[in-house]
């Protein structure tokens, strides 16, 4: 019970940062049916973002931010890393959106590597220790630790995918992302500026993925420049396996993902890790290749 305890939550955590990501990822595939390898390192860049904004906060480390700071560096690094995103899309995305798919695709690998070698431009090619330790101490159940930054993380993961909900079906925006993942034609001929509410759907996707970035940079102690990249390929899976293109099946790919990759380490060690993830990708797309919650979609002669 004590190792099924500890696993689950553990589990928890990981697929917590999963499906933040992988919203991204399913949210712009829904709208214009591009997979945006370049968005893991939106991830690495929010992480990065937080260890300066933390850095020039704490001074030497020495110092503790508080609760308050270190919420005030959150909420920057995702405002900084979802203006990344926009600039992104209308830098890059936008001149081939009429564009065969192949272009945009290997346009968003091309992203990617600008991204990962101008933040190791920008900040070295080292790994860096976060200015900040979040606390190890916490409650014992049944055996199992579980610690209050555990429950935190995972608290405030969910707040966030909660008030994403929120804004898909309450807000006139969500609305509007919706009805351009379904017919973006018919949404230009009705007056929507389908340009806007992309550039919208690439700020929040950037912001999330930048908020998971700080919070697993602030769990697991270090970063570095390539951090986005296997973590990228992961949320990816995520989406896939929950149904790319549907916002609940990313948050629910996320937590089977991080369930599975957990239960995989402690049965076959960590460096089996990343091959349970992706043999789960493979067992997925062959067993229902829509995912858990996608629909097939037939397409139109």
């Amino acid at each position: 019970m004590e190792i099924i305890l500890q696993t689950l939550v553990d589990g928890l955590v990981v697929g917590a940062f999963y499906s933040l990501i992988a919203l991204g990822y399913t949210m712009v595939y829904g709208i214009i049916k591009l997979l945006n390898f370049a968005h893991g390192d939106l991830y690495m860049l929010g992480a990065f973002i937080g260890f300066s904004l933390l850095s020039w906060l704490t001074g030497d480390g020495a110092s503790a931010a508080g609760l308050l700071g270190i919420g005030v560096v959150f909420l920057l690094s995702m405002l900084l890393v979802g203006l990344v995103g926009m600039g992104v899309e209308r830098l890059a995305y936008r001149p081939l959106l009429t564009a065969p798919r192949l272009s945009i695709l290997i346009t968003a690998i091309g992203v990617s590597l600008f991204l990962e070698y101008g933040t190791m431009i920008i900040w070295s090619p080292n790994v860096f220790v976060y200015p900040v330790q979040l606390p190890q101490t916490g409650w014992q159940v049944m055996g199992a630790t579980i610690t209050y930054t555990q429950v935190g993380l995972i608290a405030v993961s969910c707040l966030l995918m909660y008030a994403l909900n929120l804004f898909i079906h309450r807000t006139i925006y969500g609305k509007a992302m919706r009805a351009i993942a379904l017919d973006q034609t018919a949404c230009q001929l009705m007056g929507i500026d389908v340009h806007r509410v992309i550039a919208l759907t690439f700020f929040i996707g950037g912001s999330l993925a930048a908020g998971a970035g700080v919070m697993a940079g602030a769990y697991y102690g270090t970063i570095n420049f390539l951090m986005g990249f296997i973590i990228g390929l992961k949320a990816f899976t995520a989406a896939v396996l929950g149904g790319i293109g549907s916002i609940p099946g990313a948050m629910l790919g996320g937590f089977v993902l991080g369930m599975f990759e957990t239960v995989g380490t402690f049965w076959i060690g960590g460096s089996w890790k990343d091959v349970v993830a992706f043999s789960l990708l493979i067992l997925i797309l062959v067993l229902k290749p829509t995912g858990i919650m996608g629909e097939k979609v037939t397409e139109r002669m």
